[in-house]
C-alpha cells in the first residue's frame, strides 16, 4: 500500500467514526444528526421559479445539505456507511495529488446551497477544512432568507418564526388577543389557523344581520374555540406525552381528530373525550423511543461491516 492509499484510508475512518459518534450523541433526537434534504426545504419554502446562474465559487460552509444522498452523509457531511468507502477514498486522493476535479452541482435556495452532482467531493473538502469549491450553481427563488443551520430542525424554526411575523403582522392577531405565544413546531400551521378563524367568522355571520368583522371573529373564536381546547390541554398534561409539541400543535391535531369523531359517533362527542383518546392512542413512550432508535444503529452497523467485507468495484471518475 503506498503512502496516499494509507492517508486516504485514514482520513476515511476518521471521518466515518466522526458521523458515528455524532449518531450515538444524538440518540434520541436522530434528525439533529441528519443531513438536510432538498426536497423537505424545497415542500417548507416553496420556491417561485428557477433560475440558472452558472458557474461560480461558493462557500462550503454554506452548503448544508443534497437533493438524493442525504442518508449517505450526516450533517456535517461525514460518511455514515463503509459502502462510501472506495469513492470516497479516490476523491480524497486526488485532492492529496492536487488532482483537479470537476465542479460539483448545487441548487441554491434562501442563500444555502444543496448537492445535486459531487456528495463525495463535499464530504472530502469538509474533512480536509476546504473552505470555498466550484460549483455549477441553480438558483431556486424564494422570498425567505435563511442563516446556516445545523440541521433541519433549524430551517424549520426560522421559516416558523418567518410565518409567524407574517401571520401576527397581517392578522394583528396579538393586538387584538394579547396572545402572543401561538406557537408550533412545524411550518404551514399558521395558514391552518387563518382557515379555521374564517370558518368561525362564516358560521358567525348566519346569525348576524351585518357583517362580521375580522377582529371581532378572530376575538370569538380565540375565546370560545382554541383557548378551551388548549385549557383541556393543559389540564390534563398532554405536553409530556408528546415531546418538542405546542399547545398550538396538539390544537390542529385534536380539532382534526375531533372531527373524525364526530363523524363516526356524532356531534355529541365532547371535546374532552377526544382529547383523552387523541392522548392514548397517539402518545408515545420514552423507553420505546430509545429502544427504537437503538435499533437504528445497531442495524447501521451491521450493514457496514456486511459492506466492508465485501468486495468493491472501482468507481466511476463522473460520479466521484
Amino acid at each position: 500500500m503506498n503512502i496516499a492509499a494509507a492517508q486516504t484510508e485514514e482520513d476515511f475512518h476518521k471521518a466515518r467514526n466522526k458521523a458515528f459518534i455524532n449518531e450515538i450523541q444524538h440518540l434520541l433526537s436522530p434528525e439533529e444528526a441528519s443531513l438536510i434534504s432538498l426536497n423537505d426545504v424545497k415542500q417548507m419554502i416553496k420556491p417561485i421559479n428557477e433560475t440558472y446562474v452558472g458557474m461560480k465559487v461558493i462557500p462550503i460552509d454554506k452548503i448544508v445539505g443534497s437533493e438524493g444522498r442525504y442518508n449517505d452523509f450526516d450533517n456535517r457531511f461525514f460518511p455514515k456507511s463503509s459502502h462510501l468507502k472506495n469513492r470516497w477514498e479516490h476523491v480524497d486522493e486526488a485532492a492529496i495529488r492536487s488532482i483537479d476535479l470537476p465542479p460539483i452541482k448545487v441548487y441554491e435556495i434562501s442563500g444555502l446551497y444543496f448537492v445535486r452532482d459531487g456528495n463525495h467531493r463535499v464530504s472530502v473538502a469538509k474533512a480536509r477544512g476546504t473552505e470555498f469549491i466550484d460549483a455549477e450553481v441553480v438558483s431556486l427563488q424564494s422570498e425567505i432568507v435563511l442563516k446556516r443551520p445545523n440541521n433541519l430542525n433549524d430551517i424549520v424554526k426560522q421559516i416558523i418564526n418567518y410565518e409567524k411575523r407574517v401571520f401576527y403582522s397581517e392578522t394583528g392577531f396579538g393586538d387584538i388577543t394579547d396572545y402572543w405565544c401561538l406557537d408550533f413546531s412545524r411550518p404551514g400551521r399558521y395558514d391552518v389557523i387563518y382557515n379555521h378563524i374564517l370558518t368561525h367568522k362564516y358560521y358567525m355571520n348566519q346569525k348576524q344581520e351585518e357583517e362580521v368583522s375580522m377582529e371581532d371573529a378572530i376575538l370569538s373564536w380565540f375565546n370560545k374555540v382554541y383557548m378551551p381546547l388548549a385549557y383541556s390541554i393543559t389540564k390534563k398534561h398532554m405536553l409530556s406525552s408528546f415531546p418538542r409539541r405546542t399547545i398550538g400543535d396538539l390544537y390542529v391535531w385534536i380539532v382534526r381528530y375531533w372531527d373524525d369523531l364526530k363523524h363516526k359517533f356524532g356531534n355529541e362527542v365532547p371535546i374532552d373525550a377526544a382529547v383523552i383518546d387523541f392522548k392514548k392512542k397517539y402518545k408515545i413512550a420514552l423507553p420505546r423511543r430509545i429502544l427504537n432508535r437503538i435499533k437504528c444503529i445497531l442495524l447501521r452497523r451491521a450493514l457496514d461491516t456486511l459492506s466492508s467485507d465485501s468486495p468493491e468495484t472501482p468507481p466511476d471518475p463522473k460520479s466521484l
